[in-house]
């Protein structure tokens, strides 16, 4: 197929590879779907905390807390990969304990919440990793004409493994409210649905993906932990070099933010204030994974023809809509509408930045450069949901102020934007040595 065509792939990157790559996006997004979205989110503060006017708040800083190690330790972390060239084999690592703390959380019932911050917090550390590991790879795949569109593919193709581990939850959902049995017993269910699907898709990937890497370290000798952190410590002293991929870096920690607020809380605000059921919940989230799907695979093409600047700012408007839309709506029917635009912007905004950050990193710093990546989408992701929870909780539970709030976080991003140059970027990216062409 054209829309698949060879020419948008580095020479000697087969096909087969960038299906395994993909199916890291389509074994990974049940977790995001079902665990941090869909289910566990408002069983957590329906059901393991019984309902507490604290339970929103106790589960952003649950995933704050796993945010923050992770912005301490990833970017190390990615520059230890590259010295040894083992993206893989951490991939590996973190993919296991994903999936078996994943599990895990299947023993969290009411009442158990210190059992539930554990998991939740290991759980999404974990899946943190994971996911900057394997975007990591991304450059080495994709000419970098072609990021946006690949990073498309990718993205795309993970919504419908969310929307498979979304799908198979809700029919054993349907099937066990059908025998009249508690939400206390099916959610846990879910989320061994949710770990062994990560666990038999992620297969693929360390079958087809190959570590292309050649170990950074040989040049200096040197692959442990120290030089890590000294790698990283001389790539901050050049941030000037790498002023582009600062701004990106600074709007990244804004509008991700807003990202983060959809995703962690959608669930909990259709519930607690539009009114939806558990059931339609899932069936909204469902579609709205639908629109992501087919929005990323889109826009990437997209992208790469317009920019990726201009088609990353279209985006953000695209989510003020949203903030604006659901803060307003008292109806089921007008906040279809906000999922809707949302669905739309959320998987291509995720793409586009993904796609920028890989334009403005050098060949041989992709793991050390997605960590830095990544500290900025989890200070966002710590920035956006605790704001939102602090000032639920400090308007007495007016979670429609909360989400009007948010559209400044987007505001912000687009702001933050403007003096971002790609074509500075890319050329400060392929002028350090060892960078691809």
């Amino acid at each position: 197929m054209a829309l698949f065509s060879q020419h948008h792939l580095n020479p000697s990157v087969k096909k087969r590879e960038v299906f395994g790559w993909a199916m890291y996006d389509f074994a990974n997004s049940g977790y995001t779907t079902v665990v941090l979205t869909a289910v566990f989110s408002a069983y957590f503060a329906g059901v393991v905390t019984q309902k507490a006017a604290w339970g929103a708040f106790a589960w952003t800083a649950a995933l704050s807390v796993s945010y923050a190690i992770v912005m301490l330790t990833m970017p190390s972390l990615g520059a230890l990969a590259d010295l040894r060239a083992s993206k893989k084999r951490f991939l590996a690592v973190t993919t296991l304990a994903c999936v078996v703390t994943t599990a895990g959380l299947s023993l969290a019932g009411p009442g158990d919440v210190a059992l539930a911050i554990v998991l939740i917090i290991l759980s999404n550390t974990f899946f943190s990793y994971g996911e900057s590991l394997t975007a990591a790879f991304l450059p080495e795949l994709a000419r970098r004409d072609s990021l946006g569109t690949v990073s498309g593919w990718g993205w795309s193709f993970g919504y419908f493994g969310g929307m498979l581990a979304l799908g198979l939850s809700l029919a054993y959902v349907l099937s066990a409210q059908a025998k009249g049995v508690p939400a206390a017993q099916f959610v846990p269910v879910t989320m061994l649905i949710t770990a062994v699907l990560y666990a038999v898709a992620a297969v693929f990937t360390f079958t087809l993906l190959r570590e292309r890497a050649l170990p950074a370290a040989a040049a200096s000798g040197e692959s442990g932990f120290a030089a890590s952190l000294r790698q990283l410590k001389a790539t901050l002293a050049e941030t000037r070099r790498y002023r582009d991929f600062g701004w990106l870096l600074a709007a990244a920690v804004f509008y991700q933010g807003g990202v983060a607020v959809a995703i962690t809380l959608a669930a909990i605000y259709a519930e607690q204030v539009i009114g939806f059921q558990p059931a339609e919940t899932m069936v909204l989230i469902f579609v709205l994974n639908v629109a992501a799907a087919i929005g990323a695979f889109a826009f990437g093409f997209w992208q790469d023809a317009i920019g990726h600047k201009r088609a990353l700012a279209v985006t953000l408007v695209g989510w003020i809509a949203t903030c604006i839309i659901a803060a307003i709506t008292t109806t089921k029917g007008g906040f279809w509408w906000a999922a809707a635009i949302a669905g739309a912007c959320m998987g291509s905004s995720q793409s586009a930045g993904r796609a920028m950050a890989g334009m403005f990193a050098p060949a041989r710093q992709l793991g050390e450069f997605y960590g830095l990546w990544t500290f900025a989408t989890r200070l966002a992701a710590v920035i956006g949901p605790l704001t939102y929870g602090a000032i639920t909780w400090a308007t007495g539970g007016n979670q429609r102020i909360a989400i009007l709030s948010t559209a400044l976080l987007f505001v912000v991003g687009l702001v933050l934007l403007l003096p971002i140059d790609v074509a500075r970027g890319r050329a400060a990216a392929e002028a350090k040595p060892g960078a691809a062409d």
